[in-house]
Formats: C-alpha cells, sequence, structure tokens
C-alpha cells in the first residue's frame, strides 16, 4: 500500500556515526583522515614511480595505474563528506547532491571490479601464454580493456541512480548510513521498492559474481600452468607475479560481496562498520600491497629516491 499524506523530501540527513559519543567521533575522525591522506599519498607515489620509470610501462602497470586513479576518486567522492559528518551536526545533503555521489561512488566501484578482472586475464596471459604475451596484450588491448571497465561503470551508475531517484522520497529522510547507498536510499522511499530491489539484485550478481568467476577461471587456469612447472624456483617466481593481485580481489570482492549479496538486514551499525571496509581500508589496501608484495615497484622506488643505483 502507498503511504499517504507524506511530505516530499527535498534533502537528506546521513546518520553517519551519530549513535557514538563525541569523543569516540573525534576519533573515527582522526583514524579515517590519516587513513584517507595515507591513500592520496600512496597512490600519488605508484602513479609518479610508474610514470618515471619505463621498465614499468607494461600492461600489468598500465593496469594499476588505472586502478590507482581510480580508487583515488572514488574515496574522494566518499571520505571528505563522512569526515565532515563526524564533526558536523549538520549532516545534510541534497537530493541532486546525494544523486551525484552515488553516481560516482557506482561508477568508480563497479569500474574498480572489472579492472581486477582485466588485471587478472593478464596475469593469466602472462603465465599461460608467455610466449605470446606480448602480442596479446597489446597497447590497443589494455586501453579497450580500461575502457570497457569505464563504459560498464558508466553505464551501471546511470541506469541505478536514475531507477533509485526515480522513486518518490517522503517522510523520513535520515539515511541509515555515511554516504548514499542504494539500498539506504530505497529504505526511505514511500512506494514499493520490490521490483527495483530484484533488478538491483540482478545488476550486483552482475558486477560483482561475474568478474569473481572469470577471475576465478584464470586463477585455475593459472595455477594448472604453474603446478606443470618443473623448477620449484620457477613455481614461486610465478606464484608471486600473482599474489598482490589475488590478496586484493579476496579483500575487495569479500566485502562488497557480503553487503550486495546479503539478504536484507536490520543491523544499519553493522553494514556501515563493513563498508567502512571496502571505502576507507581497501583503497589503501591496493598500493600498499602491490608496493610492499612487488619487486619491481620497491626497486623504482628506491630509485627514485637515490637510495639504489641504477642497474
Amino acid at each position: 500500500m502507498p503511504r499517504l499524506n507524506f511530505t516530499a523530501v527535498t534533502e537528506f540527513i546521513f546518520e553517519s556515526f551519530s549513535i557514538f559519543g563525541w569523543q569516540h567521533r573525534l576519533f573515527l575522525f582522526g583514524v579515517f583522515l590519516v587513513l584517507y591522506l595515507l591513500t592520496l599519498a600512496s597512490n600519488a607515489i605508484i602513479l609518479t614511480v610508474i610514470h618515471l620509470n619505463r621498465q614499468l610501462h607494461t600492461p600489468m602497470y598500465f593496469f594499476l595505474s588505472v586502478l590507482s586513479i581510480s580508487e583515488t576518486c572514488y574515496t574522494v567522492a566518499i571520505i571528505p563528506r563522512m569526515l565532515s559528518s563526524l564533526l558536523n551536526s549538520q549532516r545534510v545533503i541534497s537530493i541532486p547532491d546525494c544523486a551525484t555521489q552515488l553516481f560516482f561512488y557506482l561508477t568508480f566501484g563497479i569500474n574498480n571490479c572489472f579492472l581486477l578482472t582485466a588485471m587478472g586475464y593478464d596475469r593469466y596471459v602472462a603465465i599461460c601464454n608467455p610466449l605470446r604475451y606480448s602480442v596479446i596484450m597489446g597497447k590497443k588491448t589494455c586501453i579497450q580493456l580500461a575502457s570497457g571497465s569505464w563504459s560498464i561503470g558508466l553505464s551501471t551508475a546511470i541506469i541505478q541512480v536514475s531507477s533509485v531517484f526515480s522513486l518518490p522520497f517522503c517522510g523520513t529522510n535520515i539515511i541509515s548510513h555515511f554516504f548514499c547507498d542504494i539500498r539506504p536510499l530505497m529504505k526511505l522511499s514511500c512506494a514499493d521498492t520490490t521490483i527495483k530491489e530484484f533488478i538491483t539484485l540482478l545488476i550486483s550478481l552482475c558486477v560483482l559474481v561475474l568478474p569473481m568467476v572469470l577471475i576465478f577461471i584464470s586463477y585455475v587456469l593459472i595455477v594448472t600452468t604453474i603446478l606443470k612447472i618443473a623448477s620449484a624456483e620457477g613455481r614461486k617466481k610465478a606464484f608471486a607475479t600473482c599474489a598482490s593481485h589475488l590478496t586484493v580481489v579476496i579483500v575487495h570482492y569479500g566485502c562488497t560481496s557480503f553487503i550486495y549479496l546479503k539478504p536484507k538486514s536490520h543491523n544499519s551499525l553493522q553494514d556501515r562498520l563493513i563498508s567502512v571496509t571496502y571505502t576507507v581500508i581497501t583503497p589503501l589496501l591496493n598500493p600498499v600491497v602491490y608496493s610492499l608484495r612487488n619487486k619491481e615497484v620497491k626497486d623504482a622506488l628506491l630509485r627514485a629516491l637515490g637510495r639504489k643505483p641504477l642497474s
């Protein structure tokens, strides 16, 4: 039944972390601010190191550069407003601003999913078809894969934002989250959202499960090929080239799948805390993992700092 006699909503209020006291929110502000600045700095370092070192002008590092740009834009769309809401009692956002935030959040978030898939394909070609690697993963192919990821993210965001904001909002305007996300927004609608929730679930399955399946297939083929390598040192080196990517994939898809593929939750605080993982921590984890676990990046960084002579 539709709800009647409600005033149309013109702005939303984030519940954010208002359940916590001022001192706890101040502590969270400090932690999140440090993580945000580290994310910006580490992604900037990754981009600079890759740009300055011709040895890193390879498909793998091309995708890593695109991922760093996307992750930076992703965090910029969410974290500054979240930090503001931790200090400010006025946690208001207009409907156009909310739609804009959701649009950029979905665009870059979905783009990241498919970029990780492209990186998995790159590792598959490098290990399973090493002699044809330079031919298969040429410049044109890399640009097409990256452009495809951006296109999927952009088109999906347009569909989802149009779907959500075609709903009427009336009555309560408090979003049980620290940013504009699909499920918390749908809860505020005074119309039946069953069909739109089903469409959202289908889209979530496509943008989360499909990339996961493709990455899984890539790694099955990769592991099969690696196990055929006679040399133990060769197997170790092959596994090492995939370790960073696999670590990031597990954390990224683990957190996002838990939020978007699980049944409806009545524990909005738990959902918010889980969302912190993939909006604040994962974007920092990506450049850190690729820096610490990748010898080429570490060597290039040391050379840039003058700590390692050019070979």
